[in-house]
């Protein structure tokens, strides 16, 4: 019954995330390429996929590789580029609270489109939800592990021309988007998310605006939530 039960829950998290194995092979593949780019080969593609796993903080992390960026230099530009995973997995303490022995992981695999396929709690029926929960986080790293060594390969014996490959993570953050837009009747966060983000572009510049947008977004959806909960008693 055990082996049937987690047989049907990884089909329904396999199913769950076939839009990110689309993105993420794609995107894998072009990390990849980038990084044979500069030099480094499959193991190292393998090797921080597994180890690092921050889609856009790798395509930045190719950058510091090459440029021999010191190791003050690539601390302070992780904490920017990651600083946003403070805001958004504090929502997800209450699901994560039971999950075991897998919680180390599921936070380490906690990345931008894994929270999107799980930040409303809902998991199928009859199957256990840190299972359910665990497996979508773990297929989701496999897709970007696969893509990313597969197209450091392709790199290595393709000439490929790597102009505008990092793009390619703006391309998938806007198609996240879009496909929450849709999928929720109420839009009040996202439309939160873009006003704060295009006020703080517009203050801080392109090089600054991410930390202060996270912080109006934060304060102003605690604020929204503390104006509900007062409305509801």
């Amino acid at each position: 019954m055990n082996l049937r039960l987690n047989r049907r829950t990884l089909d329904l998290a396999f199913i769950k995330t076939v839009p990110v194995m689309a993105g993420y092979i794609v995107l894998g593949m072009g990390f990849g390429i980038l990084l044979s780019g500069k030099g480094y080969g499959p193991f190292w593609a393998f090797l921080m996929s597994t180890m690092i796993y921050a889609g856009s903080m790798q395509y930045v992390g190719v950058g510091l590789i090459a440029g021999g960026a010191s190791l003050l230099s690539t601390f302070l530009t992780t904490l920017i580029v990651n600083a946003r995973h403070l805001f958004y997995s504090i929502s997800m303490i209450d699901l994560y609270s039971d999950a075991g022995r897998k919680k180390p992981y599921m936070i380490f695999a906690l990345t931008d489109e894994t929270y999107s396929l799980l930040c409303d709690g809902q998991v199928p029926e009859d199957t256990d939800p840190q299972t359910y929960r665990f497996l979508v986080s773990l297929l989701n790293q496999i897709y970007w592990i696969l893509g990313s060594v597969a197209g450091s390969f392709l790199g290595a014996v393709l000439p490929f021309d790597t102009t505008g490959i990092d793009f390619s993570m703006t391309a998938l953050f806007v198609a996240t988007f879009v496909e929450q837009w849709t999928a929720q009747k109420d839009h009040l966060s996202a439309l939160t998310g873009v006003t704060a983000s295009v006020l703080s572009l517009c203050l801080f510049g392109p090089d600054r605006f991410l930390i202060p947008a996270m912080l109006m977004i934060t304060a102003a959806l605690l604020l929204v939530n503390f104006v509900r909960e007062r409305r509801d008693r």
